[in-house]
């Protein structure tokens, strides 16, 4: 997704969270997190059920532009760096950007930023139900917390949890 698409969606909101590995660790652990998420029967059933112009998940892992997930089309993978995704159905049009940037010592900064429109009094309810209710924040919180997991090594998981 290029500057000027992702200008054209209004800003949600933004979350972030520091991963103690590497760039490409947290890279390959992002792609996992995200089929994890997406890739399902559940997914695909929502994703059904809403119209999603991208249905089911198609294409190489890691992800690469073009690849899908449920709901979802890549529009930009610089690995180690911006995974952007770009999907649409009928109540709404919307991005999910990463940002990834390593802060030294083995640690990976990623931010999950939000874009999305919603046009008419569906899409108004649509935003009431997914935004207004928290359930979007849970969600993102949830898809990082288990990208968390999957890119740190597991012993510095454990101690952490202790």
């Amino acid at each position: 997704m290029d500057t000027a698409e992702r200008l054209a969606l209004p800003f949600v909101d933004a979350h972030t969270t520091e991963v103690a590995a590497d760039a490409g660790t947290v890279w390959r652990a992002l792609g996992a997190a995200l089929d994890r998420s997406f890739s399902g029967g559940r997914s695909t059933a929502v994703a059904r059920l809403l119209g999603c112009a991208d249905r089911t998940s198609s294409g190489p892992r890691p992800p690469v532009v073009g690849a899908t997930l449920g709901g979802f089309r890549v529009t930009a993978a610089d690995p180690g760096r911006e995974l952007a995704l770009l999907g649409r159905h009928r109540f709404s049009t919307y991005a999910l950007v990463f940002h990834l940037e390593e802060t030294g010592e083995g640690r990976t900064r990623v931010r999950a930023e939000t874009w999305a429109r919603f046009p008419g009094p569906a899409g108004a309810l649509y935003r009431a139900l997914v935004i207004g209710t928290g359930g979007h924040k849970v969600a993102v919180r949830r898809l990082l917390t288990s990208l968390q997991r999957r890119g740190e090594p597991r012993e510095r998981t454990r101690r952490r949890r202790a």
